[in-house]
């Protein structure tokens, strides 16, 4: 092989001295043959197999050939170019584009048990009998008594005033003051006649009232109330709005609010202290504040920690101030892009921005670095950048398209949110490698060129790692262990990984509301911070302890079977729901032998049991005596919605009799799959179509979404990874094996990963799903920059331990303060309110550090192995 045929070769002189090689035209020339001799066999180049010689610029790929004379020779046009562009991203990130999303929905609106969901609010809103489509719920906590004459009195006080303000839109309203009045006096149907009922009762006509409401209705009391003391600690105001079909959610929010403020108003209720109001627009509204106090904490934190280690590794203002500009235009570059496209902002996204200042930062680095590196030696600025882009701008091509894999993968996700999350990564990925690859480089030369025959102080020049620090001292530690026995220790290292990998296979999956919301605890820590950065007060955790702990019962405790164009007019279609409540499994509340549930066949029953005339129309057409109508039961239909019953007739069952619902109590002690599955169970057996939904269904849908979407994509990604790194390295130097080689390290790194999820105990989740695809091209990272660094050190004729101790010592530098900046800075999202976005955080600082723990400690023994073996030289150590 004669010199012309080497691609990339910078051999030295006979002495060994790189350093005049360098100097002179980039250090390409020198003596051929015995760099040819020394590296017989070893790697060639496309020029090389095509069988032409060429110049440096034909061996590079055509990106770098057209760039490089721009970077050196041109820097100032191609830093207006992109500040230009710049300015059309920031104009795009102005536009807001889709807004902003936060909660369950953002996850759960693509599946087929939400799009149930939806039909039964769409339906039974436009049949026109059902209002009230937005609900609420007022809690009264008295731990004297809520049921005292005072207490009852003043929900009395309360459902009358919300019901004469029109503003409110207030349908209906029902408290155990209002059962319980009912009780007292029948005839009592407005809240100021209920008030009068319950004020003239004697104390033993109230607690015999109290009894039979409980007897007849069930109060809605917390558990401790037993009808003999007739006292309880809580109790709860149910309260139904008369809101259009697509009511704007911070509209809905703004009415349970005004409505907390008319409770604030009677004497003995106070907000926020023993009185709250509760609904789902509060819970989104207070999910989207949970980003905002989460966003005044950790980004502060993380722009600090960023700052101190960037400025570490920089040591030059000059350097720290550039790296942070194009940290910057790659933020505004992709917020533009999702401007432009429409995708609203989430939570699923909010972990985006972090991946992307971790590429971000390990670019800049290696790029300040290695340009350093040349610099060290008396090459020019020029000539430096270009060798510094001609080394790198492969490796961060490769590190870009590969960590695309494993962020485009999540495509194949049914979720709309992580297909979301793939479009916005693998935009402000390739944002990134354009903004580092080119406008970093760019940069620093003009400035540096400014600098240069001028009085402007030199601070901190020397590259990282170098030998004689105490860095340079530490990082050979993986090529003094592949010295001795790669063997054996890549041997343990591939068992370690397979038994932590066969242990992260126990990863638990969670999703449900609680997941957004952090502990009490963990509030009261944030509520200690000064000004601004405490934290806005949040009733979600209040409620939620309400529920749990007062009224034994999360927050979810019914399923929803759907009925959708059903033929409910025929014969057959009240018995199959009535057959589809017979002996329910053990997850279902019992009622007797039957489900404790509400359908149009419960209210049949109870309007039949009330209404002698009604009672004898359903007997009219019950052929069988059983009090289930199986014969002309339209006219059944007729007469019930003609009746008092009417408007709760139309909770169930729509105008056109072609649509009804089932809502079917979930028993307290029911495992929330086991429940799902017996829902859906009981949907399939009926015969008309029948579909198991409501919230409880679609957060387990959203589960079982989430935990095939992350197999999918880890699978997606790493074979797209492995076929990219196989193809590229065969293209670039020849040889596909070096794409294996980076793989093992990357395996090892994905095994660590998914046991630490297992040890610390984090779920997976729909936010961190894309954690295992994106660790990936989190490993990858690191071991392209320390292979193709080791290629080009081997290409030079040095045998791999040489070649492994410059790498380790240069690009190994690089590496950690990549890591350590990436760890601390990125790791401070453990400091976040939103549970689900600390376990992120925790998940890609550890990521991070073991992608580059396996680059530098595994990667030299794998290196070792392979060249033994291409060199016949492998020999099996005795264990013995």
């Amino acid at each position: 092989m004669s010199e012309s045929d080497r691609p990339d070769d910078r051999a030295s002189d006979d002495s060994g001295d790189r350093t005049d090689a360098l100097a002179s035209d980039g250090g390409r020339s020198g003596e051929g043959d015995d760099a040819a001799s020394r590296a017989s066999g070893l790697v060639g180049s496309l020029t090389d197999r095509l069988g032409s010689g060429g110049s440096d610029d034909d061996e590079l790929d055509p990106f770098t050939r057209r760039i490089n004379p721009l970077i050196s020779k041109r820097p100032w046009t191609v830093v207006v170019v992109f500040l230009l562009l710049t300015g059309v991203f920031l104009a795009g990130a102005g536009m807001g584009g889709g807004g902003s999303e936060a909660g369950t929905d953002q996850f759960a609106d693509d599946t087929a048990e939400s799009e149930a969901y939806e039909d039964i609010q769409d339906e039974f809103r436009e049949s026109g009998h059902q209002g009230g489509g937005t609900t609420a719920q007022l809690f009264i906590e008295d731990e004297r008594n809520v049921l005292s004459r005072p207490n009852l009195l003043r929900m009395l006080e309360f459902q009358e005033k919300i019901g004469t303000r029109e503003e409110l839109r207030v349908e209906s309203s029902t408290s155990p003051a209002s059962l319980i009045a009912r009780q007292l006096d029948p005839e009592a149907t407005t809240a100021e006649q209920q008030y009068r009922a319950v004020d003239r009762a004697s104390a033993s006509q109230l607690e015999r009232a109290i009894a039979d409401a409980d007897e007849a209705a069930g109060l809605p009391v917390s558990t401790d109330f037993t009808p003999e003391s007739a006292e309880a600690d809580v109790a709860q105001v149910a309260i139904t709005y008369d809101t259009p079909s697509m009511v704007d959610t911070d509209d809905t929010a703004e009415l349970q609010q005004e409505t907390e403020a008319v409770a604030d108003e009677i004497d003995g209720f106070e907000s926020g202290e023993n009185v709250i109001v509760f609904g789902n627009a509060i819970i989104e509204e207070e999910t989207v504040q949970l980003l905002n106090d989460t966003a005044i904490v950790v980004f502060p934190a993380a722009i600090v920690l960023i700052l101190f280690f960037l400025l570490v590794a920089y040591r030059d203002p000059i350097d720290l101030g550039l790296g942070l500009v194009s940290l910057l235009m790659a933020m505004i570059w992709t917020f533009g892009f999702m401007g432009f496209s429409g995708i609203a902002f989430s939570q699923s996204l909010l972990v985006v921005f972090p991946l992307l200042l971790a590429v971000g930062i390990d670019f800049g680095i290696h790029i300040i670095n290695r340009y350093r590196e040349e610099r060290a030696e008396g090459v020019p600025i020029g000539e430096s950048m270009t060798l510094t882009t001609k080394q790198l701008t492969a490796a961060f091509l490769i590190v870009t398209l590969t960590t695309v894999f494993g962020f485009a993968s999540n495509l194949v996700s049914s979720m709309s949110g992580m297909r979301d999350f793939a479009i916005v990564a693998s935009a402000g990925m390739l944002f990134t490698f354009l903004i580092f690859g080119v406008f970093l480089p760019a940069c620093k030369v003009a400035f540096d060129r400014l600098r240069e025959g001028t009085r402007f102080p030199q601070f901190g020049t020397t590259p990282m790692g170098s030998e004689g620090s105490v860095l340079g001292k530490i990082l050979p530690v993986g090529v003094r262990i592949a010295r001795v026995a790669p063997v054996v220790f890549l041997i343990a290292m591939l068992v370690v990984g397979g038994g932590v990998a066969a242990y992260g296979t126990g990863v638990d999956t969670e999703f449900d509301q609680e997941a957004f919301f952090p502990e009490q605890d963990r509030l009261d820590q944030y509520e200690k911070l000064p000004g601004p950065l405490a934290p806005a007060d949040y009733t979600f955790m209040t409620v939620l302890d309400y529920m749990e702990e007062d009224f034994d019962r999360g927050m979810q405790s019914s399923v929803t079977i759907y009925i959708e164009d059903g033929d409910l007019r025929s014969d057959t279609a009240l018995r199959d729901i009535d057959r589809a409540l017979e002996n329910p499994p053990d997850e279902f509340q019992r009622d007797g032998r039957t489900a404790d549930a509400d359908s149009i066949v419960s209210v049949i029953e109870t309007q039949a049991a009330q209404d002698p005339e009604f009672d004898a129309v359903v007997t009219r057409y019950d052929s069988n005596g059983d009090g289930i109508p199986d014969r002309n039961v339209d006219a059944v239909y007729d007469e019930l919605f003609a009746s008092d019953a009417g408007g709760e007739a139309s909770q169930y069952l729509t105008s056109d009799r072609g649509s009804s619902q089932i809502n079917i109590r979930i028993d307290v002690d029911a495992d929330q799959a086991e429940a799902v599955d017996a829902a859906q169970q009981t949907a399939s057996d009926m015969e008309m179509d029948a579909t198991a939904t409501g919230q409880l269904v679609i957060f387990e849908s959203v589960i079982e979404d989430t935990t095939q979407s992350s197999i999918n994509s880890l699978v997606v990604a790493f074979l797209l990874t492995t076929i990219f790194l196989v193809l590229a390295y065969w293209w670039l130097e020849g040889r596909a094996i070096y794409g294996v080689l980076n793989l093992v390290p990357v395996l090892i790194t994905v095994a660590l990963l998914a046991g630490s999820m297992r040890l610390f105990d984090i779920p997976l989740s729909p936010i961190n799903a894309p954690i295992l695809s994106v660790s990936i091209g989190l490993g990858v990272d690191y071991t392209v920059h320390f292979m193709h660094r080791f290629v080009d050190e081997f290409e030079d004729g040095n045998g791999a331990h040489e070649a492994l101790l410059t790498t380790v010592r240069g690009t190994g530098g690089a590496l950690t303060g990549s890591m350590l900046t990436t760890v601390c800075g990125l790791g401070v999202l453990y400091l976040a309110l939103i549970p689900l976005i600390m376990e992120f955080g925790l998940l890609l600082a550890l990521g991070v550090f073991y992608a580059c723990f396996t680059s530098l400690l595994v990667l030299p023994s794998v290196i070792v192995v392979w060249d033994r073996l291409e060199n016949g030289t492998m020999s099996i150590p005795s264990l013995g």
